[in-house]
This record gives C-alpha cells, structure tokens and sequence, in this order.
C-alpha cells in the first residue's frame, strides 16, 4: 500500500504518494501537474522551475502535465490556456485524483489519477470532461518533463514485428517559433529497432508512430531508467498519425517524453481518459534493441 498525504512542495500546496521505492508528488494549487518523481532516496527527475519559461499568463512550469489536442491543430491556443488556478484533490484506494479549474474557453475539465500498482510501477490516467452542453472534438496528450543526466539517451522500440512491418516518422524544422536541429540532426539515431535519441543541448523534436508505446530515458551516469507505455489503437485518429514524441529542449534543459491519445467527440457530461503505464529501475537499460525495452513491462 502507498503512503498519500497533502503537504507542502517548495511553495505550492500539494499531495505526495510513496511507495517502498519511489516518490511522487502533485501540486493542487494550480495545474495539474507532477511536480517531482524519483526514487524514494534519490533527486527529482523531472525539470521542475515555475517561472523559467512563460506564454503570457501560461507556465510551463515542467514536471509532468496534460494537455488537450484537437485533429489537425494539436498545439492550438486550447492547449496554452493557463491553468493558475487551484485543483480538486480527492484521495482513492491506492493512490489519489487531481482535477484543474473549469476552463473559460473550451468549458472543460482535465487532470489525472495516479495509483501505484506495483513498488516500482505507476498507473497514470489522464482525463478531460466536456462540462458544457455543447459538443467537443479532443484528444490528450501526455507531457514528461525530464532532466536529462550527462550522456542520458532516450528511446523508443519501433514496429510491431508483423510480416508488413513500417512505422511513420514526422520531422520538424520549425514550429512555432522553435527549432534548430532540422531534419538532419545527429542527436536523433533510426536503427533498425530503436529510434535513439542522445539530446546535446540543440532544439528539436520527432514524433513517431510506435504500437509499443514506449518511451524510455537511460541514465548511466545516474545509474536507472524510466519508461512509459501507452496503448495503440491501430483503427482509431492520431495526432499526424503517431502516438509518441520526443522534444530536446535548448541546452538540455529538459527532454519532455511525450504521449498522445486517440481524437475523440465529447458528449455534454462525457469523459476521455489516457493511461500511461511508469516504471522507474535501478540499472541503466540498453537502448539499442527493442527487447530491453519490452521487457520493462513483461
């Protein structure tokens, strides 16, 4: 059973779960967001600065958070809306539920659940409620801001192993305003299993069709790993047909391993939630083959 508790985190009001190997906590008064996640002994690997990058009275803050998405547009003003207010905190069997603000402009209410299923494994479910009488077309999209440490690498196992195996791959040059690494950048491997990614410091991003799910972050110098996995639904629309991305912030400040869920129409009332399975190892995995990487889930 873990520990749950409200608390203070630095200067925010907060819940802390605990298991005998790991520790995480979640602001309540504004977000939501995972603002720490680490081992029970060790540092927070997750970036996590409130005031270091803002969009007018939206903050990034770091950590971990939950954005809306709509088809065609997923980084629309929607997902930017600040979300400074305080959360409904309620606690559940294993674990605890955080729900943000109504917001004004799309009437809806996102957060998440966090429950712990194992010592060293996390249920996160990621939700949005349509609270008006209106339709809403959405899907969400699931942002881990890691700390990279020094020659951390990230990667995601490819394909499924069928007879027709192919993957999509989307490239950037630009976005928003962002970018500097273009379509060919050495910080970004394709192998033959693995797409492998060793951030030195150069923005850029890639996004990927994989039906594993799974994203992980190999930390040799900190000696773990941490991985994430989603569902694929094959029949169902992604956000440019892909389910996972990985961002490389200027200077290595953060990565952000980043999971998308399927579009959906909200009924008044109705809720769409995203899951992600987390895992936090000692030892640092191999990252070239895929089989590591599965097996964190076995």
């Amino acid at each position: 059973m873990p520990t749950i508790r409200a608390m203070r985190f630095e200067n925010s009001e907060a819940v802390e779960l605990v298991t005998p190997q790991l520790r995480l906590v979640a602001t309540t008064d504004a977000g939501p967001r995972i603002a720490h996640f680490g081992f029970l002994d060790g540092d927070n690997l997750l970036f996590w600065k409130p005031e270091k990058i803002v969009r007018g009275d939206w903050r990034l803050r770091g950590g971990h958070r939950v954005w809306v998405t709509h088809p065609g547009a997923d980084e629309s003003e929607d997902a930017y809306v600040p979300d400074n207010a305080p959360c409904a905190l309620e606690a559940l069997k294993e674990g605890f539920r955080v729900t943000g603000a109504r917001s004004p402009i799309n009437a809806t209410r996102r957060g998440f659940e966090v429950r712990a299923v194992a010592d060293d494994r996390l249920e996160v479910d990621h939700f949005v409620t349509n609270d008006s009488t209106m339709l809403y077309s959405v899907g969400l999209w699931a942002l881990t801001c890691t700390l990279p440490g020094k020659g951390a690498r990230y990667a995601i196992p490819l394909g499924d192993g069928s007879a027709w195996d192919a993957f999509a791959l989307v490239f950037f040059r630009r976005w928003g305003g962002h970018g500097q690494g273009g379509f060919n950048d050495s910080q970004i491997a394709v192998g033959d299993e693995t797409l492998v990614v060793t951030p030195r410091g150069v923005e850029n991003k890639r996004m990927v069709q994989a039906p594993h799910g799974i994203l992980a972050m190999s930390d040799a110098a900190r000696g773990l790993t941490f991985a994430k996995k989603v569902d694929w639904l094959p029949e169902r629309q992604y956000p440019i047909n892909t389910n996972l991305a990985l961002y490389i912030a200027p200077d290595n400040f953060m990565v952000e391993m980043e999971s998308m869920g399927p579009f959906q129409t909200l009924k008044p009332g109705a809720t769409l939630v995203h899951r992600e399975s987390w895992v936090l190892r000692k030892g640092a995995v191999a990252v070239d083959r895929a089989a590591p990487l599965l097996k964190l889930f076995a």
